[in-house]
């Protein structure tokens, strides 16, 4: 297996990206392409033995980069010779079997849409987080990609979701919430109350496992497998989940700082308090799969370190062998309206 990496995105590339790459060709035996300049990966790896190299790595270069700050539809067609850009050209050509990004969000959908192309009959592609919970986590569809949505894309997210979520969390069959202000079938607006009969529909017809609407706090306590959400409010829960975790982990912190007392009682619980910080550290999950295009695409997040990089190629990986764009291609004539 192959995994194409932009080398050149991210707050701390390229060299957290190359040695979060090198780990995962040890940890996981994957090979990968290094895209971006070669001037600057080179001399990051004088130190790797030249067998490996050659049988591992290949590096291909791109004398630009798309910046976090550029407007991704324009960086997209003016940057053709960047990493990012090539990455996703190798991935269409078939040079590797999926592709990991910690760049900028909008050029990488924007990228992955244009270049390497959506699944026939898929309207968008989605960002699909995993969101840890008591119950071992659920997928947030979508989380970002795309802010005003039909009922279609709604559905759609829905089918995506099952499949990814199935895999991931090695279920028979995801239950699929629509997130929502209440559970009762009549809250919503028009999106929601459209949506809830279509999804409720497919679940009678046993292509869904629809368990209903779902609000944001059951859905932390393991209410359903794969939250549904216009990207718009999806972000909105992925950032408010991201801020209330860093705050709690803040506290928590402070709480064991205070005094000799809490000092000592921090020791006793050292290994529960890392354990929780792993579960809600990103680094641990890597990156979020962008469903709906017609091959894996991860994007790892901009302040990507070595170990979330590691994590994203193990994602990448993870996709290429559930293989969820086959199964996406036989169930889109469920989902076209």
């Amino acid at each position: 297996m192959k995994i194409i990496v932009d080398a050149m995105s991210g707050d701390k590339a390229p060299q957290e990206i190359v040695s979060g790459t090198l780990a995962a060709i040890k940890l996981l035996g994957v090979k990968a392409v290094l895209c971006g300049k070669e001037e600057e990966i080179l001399p990051l790896l004088e130190k790797i033995p030249k067998p490996v190299i050659d049988e591992y790595l290949e590096i291909v270069n791109a004398s630009q980069v798309i910046e976090m700050e550029d407007d991704p539809a324009n960086a997209i067609r003016s940057k053709k010779d960047s990493s990012m850009t090539v990455a996703l050209e190798l991935l269409r050509d078939g040079a590797g079997d999926a592709m990991v990004s910690a760049g900028n969000t909008g050029a990488l959908l924007t990228g992955a849409t244009l270049i390497v192309k959506r699944i026939n009959g898929i309207r968008r592609a989605a960002l699909a987080p995993v969101i840890p919970n008591p119950k071992g986590g659920f997928v947030l569809i979508d989380a970002g990609a795309n802010a005003q949505c039909t009922v279609e894309y709604l559905v759609q997210f829905a089918y995506m979701g099952s499949y990814y979520a199935s895999d991931i969390f090695d279920l028979e069959s995801a239950r699929i919430g629509l997130l929502n202000i209440g559970t009762e079938a009549t809250k919503g607006t028009e999106l929601q109350l459209e949506t809830y009969k279509i999804l409720e529909s497919a679940s009678s017809a046993g292509r869904l496992n629809f368990v209903g609407n779902v609000e944001a706090k059951e859905a932390m306590n393991g209410a359903c497998d794969v939250l549904v959400a216009d990207g718009f409010t999806g972000n909105i829960v992925l950032k408010a989940l991201e801020g209330t975790s860093a705050f709690l982990m803040g506290e928590i912190k402070t709480m064991f700082s205070n005094n000799i007392k809490t000092k000592l009682s921090a020791l006793l619980v050292k290994k529960n308090i890392s354990a929780i910080k792993d579960r809600l550290n990103p680094d641990a999950v890597g990156g979020t799969a962008l469903l709906g295009i017609s091959k894996p695409v991860i994007k790892a997040h901009g302040s990507s370190n070595a170990q979330a990089i590691t994590n994203a190629i193990r994602q990448a990986a993870r996709a290429v062998k559930a293989d969820i764009a086959s199964r996406l291609y036989e169930s889109v004539e469920y989902m076209k309206f």
